[in-house]
């Protein structure tokens, strides 16, 4: 039996969401590393051909980044790189850390003990794919950790802002880096130990220092990459 036709219309409609939102993720990835630099102008074919997709996607992906800043679209021309300032990535980092330590001071006072061994288990995970040197479990292993930390919280809202304000930090840069994998499993080990005790002071210290070390690394790259020469 055939599905009924709207149903094939939400799931057309929900697979082209999910392109769009793919496609987007590798034009902010590609602005914020420096991989496109301002004033590119981003073909709508050459895109498509590129990432194997249709027009639609790009075009809709676009339509996002040119609602976040990120782009802007030139009568005639299309759509266009906007500046990154090194103001903007300290205030987008500011922005992640800021919620990340409200998060983890809420998590003290509610995490349960089964939580803070999922936690723990979860960081193991994530040495194993570290110590094997494999980003794509690596990335996947990072963002479990930090979702079941956010999610022991309790404030839903604001880990879902967070998870958005996420979208702007490169995962690729920090998960082929080893020094970076060997830092977060250290950190996170810090987070455990400092869950268990029940320590606020730490826990704050040790989320604001993630983000502090992912801004300076990011930072770094873009000044060797020659983005404000």
């Amino acid at each position: 039996m055939n599905a009924p036709t709207s149903t094939r219309a939400d799931n057309r409609r929900g697979r082209r969401a999910q392109l769009s939102d793919e496609v987007a993720g590798h034009l902010r990835e590609a602005i914020m590393t420096g991989a496109l630099r301002p004033g590119t102008f981003i073909r709508l074919d050459e895109t498509a051909a590129q990432l194997g997709v249709s027009i639609t996607p790009v075009r809709e992906a676009l339509l996002t980044l040119r609602g976040e800043g990120m782009v802007a679209l030139e009568p005639r021309r299309g759509y266009v790189v906007q500046p990154l300032s090194r103001q903007d990535v300290a205030d987008i980092y500011w922005l992640q850390a800021t919620i990340a330590k409200e998060l983890v001071v809420s998590a003290a006072d509610r995490i349960t003990g089964e939580q803070i061994d999922d936690l723990e288990r979860a960081n193991e995970v994530l040495a194993h794919a570290v110590a094997e040197g494999d980003a794509a479990r690596i990335e996947a292993a990072e963002f479990a950790f930090h979702r079941l930390l956010n999610r022991s919280a309790g404030r839903i809202k604001l880990a879902w802002f967070l998870l958005h304000a996420a979208r702007y930090m490169p995962p690729h840069i920090y998960v082929t880096d080893p020094s970076w994998g060997t830092a977060a499993v250290e950190s996170h080990r810090q987070l455990i130990a400092a869950l268990r005790s029940r320590d606020k002071a730490v826990l704050a210290e040790v989320a604001a220092a993630e983000f502090s070390d992912g801004a300076d690394l990011l930072l770094e790259q873009l000044e060797r990459s020659g983005m404000w020469r």
